[in-house]
């Protein structure tokens, strides 16, 4: 466990960034954590990310980078991505209006081209579930079963995210061995155990945790990914509640 990075997606940070992106990465990289996976760079040049990780002594872990640039401007993402040092670029996130079956049977070949031009560069391509793509099918399968299970194995990976697999009353850990080495990527986040299922730090929710960490090494995990949707305290208080509890797991 203990050699398996940890990252945060700045996401969480999003309200942080928006007021100063590199001093909110400062703030990241001094609670311990090991990289970042990007949504979105500060309008900053790849170099002059490049330089301010170095500085600060952050990996790339990953970038999230929506479907359309994905799609109409891959070329440019794989340099930014080479410039920065990341080995990973994720498709985050579908709009309601690209979630019909039509348009996950058409996605498939989409992720399929994306990936194979990602796999060329040096570059893994993985997709981020949310709870809408547990709906099934026609064919009984479930939307997040089509997308990895009709793509290329070697091309396409998946970033689990283990919240809202979680929520859709899926078992993370299940999802994960299912699919063998083909997460290296995972997104550890935790879910309050009332009704409301809110967004919570790591170790004070109802989210098993412990099986997928422990678990980690055995599915080739790469970087463990903390973020947290939405905080009700200051997400930066959030992020480092959540550090801690990993430390304190001897995850980090």
């Amino acid at each position: 466990m203990a050699n398996i990075p940890v990252g945060l997606q700045m996401f969480t940070l999003r309200e942080e960034t928006e007021k100063d992106f590199v001093k909110t990465l400062e703030k990241v990289a001094q609670l311990g954590y090991q990289g970042v996976e990007f949504a979105g760079y500060g309008d900053l040049s790849a170099k002059e990310l490049k330089n301010i990780l170095d500085q600060l002594g952050l990996k790339a872990a990953s970038s999230h980078v929506p479907i359309d640039q994905l799609e109409s401007n891959l070329s440019e993402v794989i340099a930014y991505q080479q410039t920065i040092g990341s080995k990973h670029v994720v498709c985050p996130f579908l709009f309601p209006d690209r979630r019909t079956e039509a348009d996950y049977k058409q996605l498939v070949k989409s992720l399929n081209q994306i990936g194979e031009t990602c796999k060329k560069e040096g570059l893994t391509f993985s997709y981020h579930n949310h709870d809408f793509e547990l709906e099934t099918l026609s064919d009984g399968r479930s939307a997040l079963q089509t997308l990895l299970e009709d793509t290329n194995p070697e091309w396409v990976k998946a970033e689990f995210d283990i919240y809202w697999l979680t929520r859709a009353g899926e078992n993370p850990l299940e999802w994960i061995k299912r699919y063998p080495n083909r997460t290296p990527l995972v997104h550890l986040k935790d879910m309050t155990t009332d009704d409301e299922r809110f967004f919570a730090e790591l170790g004070t929710g109802g989210v098993d945790l412990k099986s997928v960490t422990d678990y980690g090494e055995a599915a080739g995990v790469e970087w463990w990914i903390v973020e947290q949707d939405q905080s009700r305290r200051s997400p930066l208080e959030s992020i480092e509640i959540s550090i801690n509890y990993l430390k304190q797991q001897h995850i980090l």
